[in-house]
């Protein structure tokens, strides 16, 4: 998916130093079969470079909860292939999605990083829902 235009409004939203990323889930209804237990989401990620060195994007580390509260981590290299490098002012973008066999649940996160200075330091991925029409609602 390409870049989404600079007006979106991103509802999950975290600043570590001077990295923010942004998150925009949206429920893939053509991809889910709520008969079979799957509900798939998409998310679109954005990272900003707000600061003055340049820093590569090394690793990603996700903490998906179903649900049910189960809990699954994800770890790897890079984000969608990539290891992307930003320089100061730069933004990368992304699209990636989630199966869950429940209705809701919840991604957080983080993303390893390195700066120019070969300094290595972790930026918070925002905490963010994932709910799909099929999700039981109660008001409190």
């Amino acid at each position: 998916m390409s870049s989404l235009p600079d007006d979106v409004d991103y509802p999950y939203e975290a600043t570590t130093g001077d990295i923010t990323v942004k998150v925009l889930p949206a429920y893939v209804d053509d991809q889910s079969d709520p008969s079979e237990s799957r509900y798939v989401w998409a998310y679109h990620v954005r990272v900003e470079n707000n600061g003055g060195l340049t820093v590569q994007l090394m690793s990603r580390h996700w903490m998906i909860a179903d649900g049910h509260g189960r809990m699954h981590e994800v770890k790897g290299e890079g984000v969608v292939g990539e290891q992307p490098v930003l320089e100061p002012g730069d933004v990368f973008e992304y699209t990636s999605g989630c199966p869950l066999s429940t209705p809701s649940g919840i991604m957080r996160g983080s993303y390893g990083l390195v700066d120019e200075a070969g300094n290595n330091f972790d930026v918070e991925i925002p905490a963010f829902s994932l709910d799909s029409p099929f999700a039981l609602r109660t008001i409190n």
